[in-house]
């Protein structure tokens, strides 16, 4: 008898698991049946929402449906990630995450998800380098000299970031210890809000990427002082690194990329990629990237998920040194 119902039981389970798989094939295969959502965690107008709408105008031609960026900011981009990490992991909402929320992991006492358990990576489409730029009426035209003033009145000089536990807050604090300098930090939603203020002289600098003030740099509305990554931008060929400019072994940037929530059908996952792939691999997109300063990277699943690992753990460190933390 007892034989008999384990042989029932074994074959119960083994249609379930039949069904649930010809249920998911199905799925993948009816992808996408409607509109997709992409989820930009900070206000329109910064670097996340430029790549978004370029990835997505083109995604929508080749996947035939249409794909809606949505601004869900705050929190330090952290809303927005816990929006699609608790979504239905069918395909039709995504993430347009960033580096920003590796560093999350270590910033936040509590966050209400897992980056690397909650979410399924699909592909890193570009590297921004960032750039500290200062308003015009601040008399510092180089590092050094900006250095000397933040020196001669501690905590006067401010620096905006995109929030707190974002990429630029964390550049922030390491150019001050790096610097041995003590600056005001003032948190935004993102980096249209940040910008404006910086034109208008409410705050002194900022270490944004590159591609929400290249603009104004151009203008001569912003003065470019360093860029932040080992090497010098080709967007700006002319303004060294905060390396080169004193400030020995400093090198962070930003990545942004696409993710899906964790148990999204690996078939879809994969065609994803393999759409934005080609999207980035395109000389039409390239030439968008060139035009914003962005670097296209267009990897693998797997080599987005090491990437993030390897960032957590490097956050992490740079978190304690520097003492951010957020409740």
């Amino acid at each position: 008898m007892t034989h008999k119902t384990l042989t029932l039981s074994t074959v119960l389970q083994a249609a379930a698991l039949a069904v649930t798989l010809a249920s998911s094939n199905a799925m993948a295969q009816a992808w996408p049946s409607k509109s997709i959502s992409l989820i930009v965690p900070f206000p329109a107008g910064g670097t996340t929402d430029v790549l978004a709408r370029a990835v997505g105008l083109e995604l929508s031609k080749s996947l035939g449906q249409p794909v809606i960026v949505e601004s869900k900011p705050g929190a330090g981009s952290t809303l927005g990630a816990d929006y699609v990490a608790k979504a239905k992991p069918d395909g039709y909402t995504l993430l347009m995450g960033a580096v920003h929320h590796t560093i999350a992991t270590s910033v936040y006492k509590k966050l209400a998800y897992d980056f690397q358990k909650d979410f399924a990576p699909v592909t890193t489409v570009a590297l921004v380098p960032n750039v500290l730029v200062v308003h015009p009426n601040v008399p510092a035209k180089n590092v050094k000299e900006l250095l000397a003033l933040a020196k001669a009145e501690p905590g006067k000089l401010t620096f905006g970031s995109n929030g707190n536990g974002t990429g630029q807050h964390l550049i922030g604090a390491q150019f001050e210890g790096m610097g041995g300098v003590q600056l005001l930090h003032v948190p935004y939603k993102g980096s249209g809000p940040l910008t404006t203020d910086l034109l208008g002289g409410q705050i002194t600098m900022s270490f944004d990427t590159i591609t929400p003030v290249l603009p104004h740099i151009k203008a001569g509305k912003l003065r470019a002082l360093a860029v932040t990554t080992a090497t010098r931008s080709r967007a700006l060929p002319d303004v060294p690194t905060l390396d080169e400019s004193g400030l020995k072994g400093f090198n962070l940037g930003t990545w942004f990329g696409v993710l899906a929530p964790a148990a999204t059908p690996r078939d879809v996952v994969t065609r994803l990629n393999s759409e934005i792939v080609k999207i980035i691999n395109s000389p039409e997109f390239k030439k968008k990237m060139d035009d914003i300063g962005a670097e296209p990277i267009g990897n693998t699943p797997e080599q987005m998920a090491r990437q993030i690992k390897d960032d957590t753990e490097r956050f992490a460190k740079l978190v304690k040194d520097a003492k951010v933390s957020i409740d």
